[in-house]
């Protein structure tokens, strides 16, 4: 009996590590075992894995971060970190990103918008969204790394554990309504059971734990709301998700934190302009409130 336990608990092992290995080679051009099993029945489940990538991510860019800042300053270690993300992915979110961008802004119905996000030739709009999105989380990243390297590596960390949960929880509340014959998501964003949405959090939310209670909240409570206002634009737009849109929804959420915790690093400085009036580029911030904005 102990013998057959044990060979159930192997098999049960060497499935799940099956599915977190599809899901490592559908997100990431990391090298995964050449035995690995694959079916789109296989893939699907894989989706339960999504955050757990992130937390593989995010523990290779923090490790970079690291390196690359021993001898070099730390703005210039964060964009080689960035290049690294981009290398870690091929870009695989960001292009997501840029093709949502391109599809919405370039057309007025949701055949031609689908048929646009399809194209792989990047337009205006995706380049303007993709630059900016760059270019602010480098801003952000750097404001992290002036406070200490440890705000930085929790955040990376967390940013790419939690922004994937947040994007990959989409799966289960959407419908899906792109041509499986070219959607980059294929099949794995066709379907999501409640014990998959549940460990996708799960592992999600883990990062969590090293923040207080009140930045806690006030990210969850930040995701909730672009999650929920997010799923609208897009039934409203497209009717609902590609695998494109999968992507944009992780680089928002991931600019969302980064946001957030950057404004609380940031609250105590707006706290004492506010209660001094400092006077910052020659204009006096006497008699402005600001508190209301971080209380």
């Amino acid at each position: 009996m102990s013998v057959s336990v044990n060979d159930l608990l192997k098999n049960k092992i060497a499935e799940q590590l099956n599915l977190f290995y599809l899901a490592l080679s559908f997100f990431t051009r990391l090298p995964v075992p050449k035995n690995m099993h694959y079916s789109e029945a296989l893939l699907n489940k894989a989706n339960r894995y999504f955050s757990l990538v992130g937390l593989l991510t995010g523990g290779l860019l923090a490790l970079s971060y690291v390196c690359f800042s021993t001898f070099l300053p730390a703005n210039i270690a964060i964009l080689l970190m960035m290049a690294i993300s981009l290398l870690l992915t091929g870009a695989f979110h960001e292009d997501g990103l840029a093709d949502m961008a391109d599809g919405v802004g370039g057309a007025f119905t949701i055949d031609k918008r689908l048929t646009i996000m399809k194209d792989s030739r990047i337009g205006t709009y995706g380049a303007v969204t993709l630059v900016i999105t760059l270019l602010l989380k480098y801003t952000l990243l750097v404001n992290l790394a002036e406070q200490d390297s440890n705000h930085l590596l929790l955040a990376i960390v967390l940013a790419e554990v939690l922004s994937r949960a947040v994007a990959g929880s989409l799966i289960s509340s959407l419908p899906y309504v792109s041509d499986i014959e070219q959607s980059k998501s294929k099949p794995l964003a066709q379907a999501q059971s409640s014990s998959e949405l549940a460990l996708l959090l799960l592992i999600g939310i883990t990062p969590l734990i090293f923040y207080s209670s009140e930045v806690i909240f006030t990210l969850l409570i930040i995701l909730m709301l672009f999650r929920s206002l997010f799923k609208r634009w897009l039934m409203a737009k497209l009717g609902g998700f590609t695998g494109d849109c999968l992507g944009a929804g992780q680089q928002l959420s991931e600019l969302l934190i980064y946001l957030t915790l950057v404004a609380y690093i940031n609250k105590d400085v707006v706290i004492e302009l506010a209660l001094t009036g400092h006077h910052f580029m020659g204009h006096s911030f006497t008699g402005y409130s600001f508190i209301g904005i971080v209380g």
